[in-house]
């Protein structure tokens, strides 16, 4: 079956809305076509599953796909039948007579894609109704999501993936395709192995995902107050990953109580609540979801906008895996790590219960591979990319080391002291009590051990104790020194250490000059139009997708609703134009989405309908949910000064909904005055209407009214 460029692209507008494929997906689409075993590795955000369902539409019969979670299958299947397209999954959550209805739906040729999880699959109940399936309609493929579950290798092992072996036996003819985000050699190796499959094709996309920022903060004890600033920063939603179901259920309440929406996730809670709270986010009902890593693996969710790491991850796949969850939707996003040797322990702590030795040896390497990306003063995509066996040459632009790099400087001689002291003490303490002696500490323990009379004593002085510590941090993170971890950290020399003590090997850390966490500044008054128009869209897809019961992108991408705010479509014609704009998205939605373009573009045509900067700030907080006392204390200002803020943005058609704040019958009888003595000053009205009524209530309805009049 062979098809031309153009009539792929043609077919790719027809049924996604977009014009060109990204990169790698055009060759992929056609080989699949050509009925060829595949094996596709492309990172999350890369267009995977494009290239299994732009095939099951162009070729005969039923494609089945296997996946793993049923939130994932949800999530694709709504975003298929939002496009016209035949797509349904079976799963345990359904009732027995939706079953049966969807199974009936397959029979008629009405679906396309199928997506089943391998347990249902394999079910020997199951296996009559798909051979009934093959014979009547055929199958045209098996695309196997996830596919590094299927390899012990992998960081997501499922053993029941192995049984998908099985498909080649029963069904030789049809093609097989595995999908994955990550896989190292050995894993790509274990995945042909393992499915069978026969001489595939190997596609692997680059890992590198250049819209996503990577940042490394260092974690303090106020790290709580920064991580909340840079929230109340972001605009889109995030996940704020933790290492323990105790640490996402704090976090998640310190941020409830600070006026974030906000939910936890984690495998303590009940399946409904965890349920609920996945789709209130996927539906961005809340802001934040805090989550330990059992989170993310089932939600496709494109325009998360930033992911923190509030606590170290295990390893450095699981974290490009949950950092990856990001920016899916091709548009700027940001990752953020915060990294501190307590979380270390943490983690070690963890790995010493593992029975088997080998297990704890590989879980530590992964474990030091993590605080060498932490650590790294290379740029951060150099570091992860060569964990995938990408190469990089740095200078991303878009990482914290590359716009903001650290001094390297040489500080081999002050290494020779330390690891001398450490010698002199005869390896027997921690790092505390070396930094004391090197700094001609007057503390008790130090007479105690006769280490003041010591030639490294006092040697020291010359540096601060954080910098002995950062120099001590860095010798262990560099191997050129070991640190025991029983209980009681000592400090161990090492062939390593021995070389610099020999002045065979120099040493060179990065200095921090300032180690301080700093919030990113955003500049309010760079709030434009386009910024305004495309809040405005998202607040309309927000509604649609509510009363549709829907995930908001799965009607618009955020990327989608950007052309409209920057290009402001005025007819269906220009509409149609913008990607990821379908016929079918174009029928069912065109008319709404124009109707509030045509909206703003009459609004633009006042004069000073832009709201300052102050009440732009205003604004956020008063959609976070905060209250007018909460917003002024939080702002220190006046509460008359918020309703001010509050007026003007009314009076400049901001949506400022004001039924929330005043109630209607008041607001009649405020506007009955106002039409009765005009809207020259306060205070005529106020008097007017008495001490039942208050100067921020009458400011908030006059505003609303002269909004109202220029109509």
């Amino acid at each position: 079956m062979m098809y031309q460029s153009n009539s792929l692209r043609q077919s790719l507008k027809h049924f996604f809305g977009y014009d060109s494929f990204r990169p790698g997906q055009a060759e992929i689409v056609e080989e699949a076509l050509r009925n060829r075993d595949l094996l596709v590795i492309m990172p999350t955000g890369g267009g995977k599953s494009l290239c299994f369902q732009l095939p099951a539409l162009l070729k005969p019969g039923l494609s089945v796909v296997v996946s793993p979670l049923i939130a994932l299958m949800q999530d694709q299947v709504d975003t298929l039948l939002d496009n016209g397209i035949g797509a349904t999954f079976l799963n345990s959550s359904l009732s027995s007579q939706e079953m049966r209805s969807r199974e009936q739906a397959i029979v008629h040729g009405k679906i396309k894609l199928l997506y089943i999880a391998p347990e249902r699959l394999l079910n020997e109940k199951f296996t009559p109704f798909l051979d009934f399936i093959s014979q009547k309609i055929g199958i045209s493929a098996f695309a196997i999501d996830e596919a590094h579950c299927v390899s012990e290798w992998g960081h997501d092992f499922r053993p029941e993936y192995r049984q998908l072996k099985q498909l080649r036996k029963c069904y030789s003819q049809v093609p097989m395709f595995a999908l994955t985000a990550t896989a190292t050699n050995r894993v790509q190796e274990d995945i042909i192995k393992q499915l069978g499959l026969r001489q595939p094709r190997i596609h692997i996309s680059s890992f590198n995902r250049p819209n996503l920022y990577y940042d490394v903060k260092p974690k303090e004890r106020h790290s709580y107050n920064k991580l909340l600033t840079y929230i109340r920063g972001q605009k889109g939603t995030g996940i704020v990953y933790c290492l323990s179901r105790r640490s996402v259920d704090e976090i998640a309440l310190h941020l409830q109580n600070d006026g974030i929406d906000a939910l936890p996730y984690h495998a303590g809670m009940d399946d409904k609540t965890r349920r609920l709270n996945q789709n209130r986010f996927i539906r961005d009902d809340v802001q934040v979801i805090v989550a330990t890593i059992a989170f993310g693996m089932g939600i496709d969710k494109p325009d998360v906008r930033f992911v923190i790491h509030y606590d170290l991850p295990r390893n450095l796949e699981g974290y490009y895996q949950e950092s990856g969850r990001a920016g899916r939707d091709g548009e700027p996003a940001e990752c953020t790590l915060f990294f501190s040797l307590s979380d270390l322990k943490k983690i070690e702590y963890i790995i010493n219960q593992k029975t088997s030795s080998q297990e704890r040896k590989v879980s530590r390497q992964q474990l030091r591979q993590v605080v060498d990306y932490a650590e790294g003063v290379d740029c951060r995509r150099t570091i992860v990319l060569q964990y995938f066996g990408e190469r990089f040459l740095g200078n991303c632009g878009n990482c914290d080391n590359c716009l903001n790099p650290k001094p390297i400087e040489d500080w081999t001689i002050e290494a020779q002291k330390f690891l001398s002291c450490v010698v002199r003490c005869n390896e027997k303490f921690g790092m505390n009590h070396i930094i004391d002696v090197l700094r001609g500490s007057k503390k008790r323990k130090i007479e105690q051990y006769g280490h003041h009379l010591l030639s490294t004593y006092s040697i020291g002085k010359d540096k601060s104790l954080a910098e002995w510590k950062m120099l001590g941090r860095s010798l262990i993170h560099q191997n050129l020194l070991d640190e025991t971890s029983d209980g009681f950290p000592v400090l161990k020399l090492n062939k390593q250490s021995w070389k610099v003590l020999k002045k065979q090997r120099k040493v060179k850390i990065s200095v921090d000059k300032k180690i301080a966490l700093e919030a990113p500044i955003y500049n309010k008054s760079e709030v434009n139009k386009i910024e305004l128009l495309f809040e405005k869209l998202r607040n309309l897809r927000k509604q649609l997708a509510d009363s549709h019961n829907i995930a908001p992108y799965v009607i618009f991408a955020d990327s989608s609703l950007r052309l409209m705010a920057q290009l402001k479509p005025k007819n269906m014609q220009e509409f149609s134009k913008i990607s990821g704009v379908t016929d079918f998205k174009k029928n069912q939605y065109g008319e709404k989405f124009l109707s509030e373009i045509m909206s703003f573009l009459r609004e633009e045509a006042y004069p000073n309908t832009l709201p300052t900067s102050s009440n732009m700030i205003t604004l956020e907080l008063y959609q976070q949910g905060l209250d007018t006392a909460e917003i002024a204390k939080m702002r220190g200002l006046k509460e008359s000064t918020i309703y001010s803020h509050l007026s003007e943005l009314i009076e400049t058609r901001q949506p400022v909904d004001i039924d929330k704040l005043i109630l209607p019958v008041r607001q009649d009888i405020i506007i009955q005055a106002i039409k009765k003595i005009g809207d020259g000053t306060l205070t005529s009205i106020k008097k007017y209407l008495g001490d039942n009524y208050s100067y921020n209530e009458i400011k908030l309805v006059r505003a609303w009214y002269r909004r109202e009049q220029e109509l």
